[in-house]
């Protein structure tokens, strides 16, 4: 790795869509929750996830697909009719929900506020990888045997700003990978996350709870779970990659 850098909030993704980014490998964090809910559905048997940017497209694909599952969000919870244009989605964004009996062996076809968003700027690069405080490690592993020339941490954010959570495993991420290292150029916004990785690693709650995401997540009785099941380290051994054709599935 001779390059490394964290692309910290989503105003900075049309940049790096327009980017060269060839021999980049770029890991996508959306803690809260999309990514976390991404690996959750794999470790559980889902056969692939398809990230897409719309409601429409989502149900699209679900016309030409009839027993694909429709899953995602919109201000946090599941997707209604009213919102779909008649059909209610299968399941939301949380990862609680994605049991094996509702999605062994399924193509789930989901859409979030911006992690798909996020997802699809790296379109260009070598590898794309979806990651999670739940897969650390195992993602860590597949970096160092890709071996890639440059690495590029994206943190999907909330809307157009910063998202604690994702800077934070961002951070604890690029930690486990310096090491082994020798002679990377570290980015200005790669030492941001490192430096707070550092700060908040000691009790990784409480610096998440205070964050816009946990705090809206935290105030929907349904969904506070979600929050401490997301920052749960390394539940999965599992690296999940977005193929060409759009589909994430568990890397080989």
């Amino acid at each position: 790795m001779k390059s490394f850098e964290v692309i910290l909030t989503p105003a900075d993704l049309p940049a790096l869509a327009s980017r060269d980014l060839s021999n980049a490998l770029c890991v996508v964090f959306d803690v809260l929750r999309a990514t976390s809910t991404f690996v959750t559905a794999l470790h559980r048997g889902a056969k692939a996830i398809v990230p897409v940017s719309g409601i429409a497209e989502a149900v699209a694909i679900r016309r030409r697909q009839p027993d694909a599952l429709l899953g995602g969000e919109r201000n946090g919870v599941r997707i209604r009719a009213a919102q779909a244009g008649g059909i209610d989605f299968d399941l939301g964004n949380s990862p609680r929900e994605y049991t094996p009996e509702k999605v062994r062996g399924k193509i789930i076809v989901s859409t979030t506020t911006n992690g798909t968003r996020a997802l699809r700027a790296c379109a260009g690069a070598q590898t794309v990888l979806a990651a999670s405080f739940l897969n650390l490690t195992a993602t860590a592993r597949t970096v160092q045997r890709l071996q890639t020339q440059a690495l590029v941490l994206v943190c999907a954010g909330t809307r157009d700003n910063i998202a604690t959570e994702d800077v934070l495993a961002a951070g604890a991420l690029g930690e486990m990978l310096l090491p082994n290292s020798d002679g990377c150029v570290v980015s200005d916004s790669a030492e941001t996350a490192l430096n707070a990785w550092r700060t908040a690693k000691s009790n990784l709650f409480a610096a998440v709870a205070d964050a816009e995401n946990a705090r809206r997540l935290l105030a929907i009785p349904e969904l506070r779970e979600d929050v401490a099941f997301c920052l749960q380290p390394d539940v999965f051994g599992l690296t999940a990659e977005l193929g060409r054709d759009g589909a994430i599935r568990i890397s080989i």
